[in-house]
């Protein structure tokens, strides 16, 4: 059967992520700092507007587009949180997810043979997902001693007259890298100069440890809150991460109206529309859930705050990341592989990350550790990677 199956399907490599945590899911007394997903449980308030939806008979189909509330909700939140305008009946779409916006985005706007380019190290499913879109992924790589920020002086050696889009995350998965306004400002002019559509995934904005303690009525940067580049700014961003709704599937897309349009097309015949209920829960979300935001984000902070602290005095060089909730964790000392090294911590020691490598071959070289578990979790598990440093006698 396999000859059956299209060969650019078969030549995708399985997500390295997943592919690591089918291990672990068969391991037993094993602390995760593996997957991206919010210990938090969704805020109550937030899941009662999708219970009463059910109960007020909330179980038809929505608009392609989103429901209209739940559009106007992210109009709202845009100009709140990021000072920016969008059409909601125009220029707003509601996804499954920033997975789906991303696929959308890309089978929208790339023709077989165009280029899309993005950071490296990245998000498992962005070279996959261009390939699936039979467009050409090109990695341009980010380095830890440049704190793995993205410079235009890196982009302009891989662009081409065929790159078509660049995809970006900040604050970023895996290595929790943010962007300046200004050099926000110098992407945008360089995507300008060569005629590419920005295609930013902020599904971690919120999480951004440069906003202080307990702060809500901030105004955050975007890609989508600079009024001159609007027309080729296309804004991913979701539920699952800021408000702990990773269950819900729900995102959205903030764009051009064509581009938007395009991308709704392909929304309409292959998903219909987002659940119904989830959308009710994104409303309330989205207009009552900043201070659920503050709360987490504190909680975060403070997780970040000691793992650093802990893995930079037992040798493993760790720099402190202004956004997600993950640390790109330099183990090259250790003269071992990525791989090596979180199978060796897995199975003899009981912690679970993920190799860098699954991120790219930028990633190479480090592990990915996630802090979005409890501060309990945690310490313990820094005893054991501390354990796993002195046995190997990679500690001083």
């Amino acid at each position: 059967m396999k000859e059956r199956i299209a060969r650019h399907v078969v030549e995708l490599p399985k997500s390295g992520i997943r592919k690591f945590f089918d291990i672990v899911a068969q391991s037993k007394d094993v602390i995760s700092l593996g997957v991206g997903e919010p210990d938090f449980d969704t805020p109550w308030h937030i899941s009662r507007a999708a219970v009463t939806c059910l109960e007020d008979g909330g179980t038809h189909y929505t608009s392609n587009l989103g429901t209209p509330k739940l559009r106007q909700a992210i109009v709202r939140y845009f100009k709140r949180r990021f000072n920016t305008d969008y059409a909601w009946d125009k220029e707003v779409l509601v996804t499954v997810g920033v997975s789906e916006a991303i696929d959308l985005a890309i089978r929208a706007l790339c023709s077989p043979g165009d280029e899309v380019m993005f950071h490296e190290p990245c998000f498992v499913s962005y070279a996959a997902t261009v390939r699936l879109a039979h467009a050409v992924p090109v990695a341009v790589p980010t380095c830890v001693e440049n704190a793995f920020r993205l410079t235009v002086e890196e982009l302009e050696k891989y662009v081409t007259p065929k790159t078509k889009a660049l995809l970006l995350n900040f604050p970023c998965n895996p290595t929790g890298a943010t962007l300046s306004r200004a050099e926000m400002t110098d992407i945008l002019d360089f995507c300008e100069r060569h005629d590419i559509i920005l295609i930013s995934d902020e599904v971690y904005t919120e999480l951004n440890y440069e906003i202080e303690d307990g702060a809500e009525e901030v105004v955050l940067d975007s890609f989508g809150s600079f009024d001159r580049y609007r027309d080729r700014v296309l804004v991913l961003n979701g539920f699952s991460k800021s408000w702990a709704m990773t269950g819900y599937r729900l995102g959205f897309a903030c764009g051009p109206e064509d581009i938007i349009g395009a991308m709704m097309k392909i929304h309409q015949y292959g998903i219909m529309s987002a659940p119904t209920l989830a959308q009710a829960a994104g409303v309330e979300a989205l207009d009552f859930g900043d201070k659920d935001i503050a709360r987490m984000r504190g909680e975060y902070k403070k997780r970040r705050d000691y793992l650093v602290n802990a893995l930079n005095s037992m040798g493993l060089k760790t720099l402190m990341p202004k956004g997600a909730f993950y640390l790109f964790v330099d183990i090259r000392s250790t003269g071992m592989t990525s791989e090596d090294f979180t199978m060796r911590l897995l199975k003899d020691f009981g912690v679970a990350c993920v190799p860098g490598s699954a991120f790219g071959p930028s990633g190479e070289g480090f592990v990915r550790m996630s802090y979005a578990t409890s501060l309990e979790n945690i310490k313990l598990a820094a005893e054991r990677i501390a354990g796993m440093m002195r046995e190997g006698g990679f500690s001083g």
